[in-house]
Parts: structure tokens; C-alpha cells; sequence
């Protein structure tokens, strides 16, 4: 009886292993709202990363977050790096990788041993105001532990991306 436990666990594992590699490699995540604004004043929220502490949904998780920042704001390069002692928030680097003024940001995230993902921003006019769509991309490569995590993604980060976008959306309707 024993014998027969383990070899169907042996089995279970195994068939798991196999249909890893059979999804995805890529973990996406994409969520967007309506701001009842023009590009030109979202546009500055999302591409200077000091001003997206003010609505980021991880900057209120760690009142004690160590931030520093680097170059030119809205330019590629600019550069954001926080600390932190908590678990849900943790260490890394945020970049702009490439901008399009009032309609594009484009960034590169480094977290150090979880891994390095892109994410964008993009503004599109909607009725009297903007289309803001943040998205969130990551290579899990052929690891297929990581391509079940990658399925996971969008339940780990969504809800904090429509609570970002959320504070976005009243920080700039807010003036």
C-alpha cells in the first residue's frame, strides 16, 4: 500500500514537472483606469519616481523605506532604489528605460535575486480624460517552478497595480 502511495506521488510530481514546461515563459500583468485628466498631467506621476511614491501601493507598506534616486526625471536612465526591512516590499531598482512624452514610460525592475521583469505605462485619451494602462512583464524561463509561479503573477501584483492606479487616479484628479 505504501508502494503504491509513493509511486503515485512520483507520478504527480512528475506529470506537474512536465506541464511546466509547457506554460508560458512570459508572466504578464496588465491592469488600467480612467483619469479624468489630460496625458500632460499623469505623464509627470508616472515617469519621476519620486512622485510615484505618492501613490504607489508599496511606499505605505514601509513608512521606513529607505528611497535614493538618480538622474534626470522623465529621462531615460532615471533611477529609483529602495530598501526595506519588510518582506512585501524588499530591495531593488526601478529604471526608465525609454519614455515617450505624455504617452509612454517604459521600465526595467531589478529585485536582486527574485528576479528582473519590465514595466510600462501608457496614456491614451479616453472620452475627456486618459487611459492609463500599467503593465508588468517577466521571463521566467525554463524553470518549471517558475512558470507556475508565473501563472500566480497576476493574482501576487494585480490588486496592488488597481490600488495603485486607484491613488493615481485621485492624486492627479486631485490637482
Amino acid at each position: 500500500m505504501l508502494k503504491k502511495i509513493i509511486i503515485g506521488l512520483v507520478v504527480v510530481v512528475v506529470a506537474l514537472v512536465l506541464v511546466g514546461f509547457l506554460l508560458p515563459a512570459e508572466a504578464t500583468v496588465e491592469r488600467s483606469v480612467v483619469v479624468n485628466a489630460p496625458a500632460s498631467q499623469i505623464y509627470p506621476h508616472l515617469c519621476d519616481f519620486e512622485k510615484t511614491q505618492a501613490w504607489s501601493p508599496w511606499a505605505e507598506r514601509d513608512p521606513n523605506i529607505e528611497n535614493s534616486y538618480e538622474g534626470t526625471p522623465c529621462t531615460a536612465g532615471h533611477k529609483h532604489v529602495w530598501k526595506s526591512d519588510k518582506d512585501d516590499v524588499g530591495n531593488g531598482t526601478q529604471e526608465v528605460a525609454a519614455v515617450t512624452p505624455d504617452e509612454r514610460v517604459d521600465t526595467k525592475l531589478d529585485f536582486g535575486e527574485h528576479g528582473v521583469a519590465d514595466a510600462y505605462f501608457t496614456l491614451v485619451p479616453e472620452g475627456e480624460g486618459t487611459k492609463v494602462t500599467w503593465g508588468f512583464r517577466s521571463d521566467m524561463g525554463s524553470n518549471p517552478i517558475g512558470r507556475w509561479m508565473g501563472l500566480m503573477m497576476d493574482s501576487f501584483i494585480g490588486a496592488d497595480y488597481e490600488k495603485g492606479l486607484g491613488k493615481l487616479k485621485a492624486t492627479v484628479e486631485k490637482g
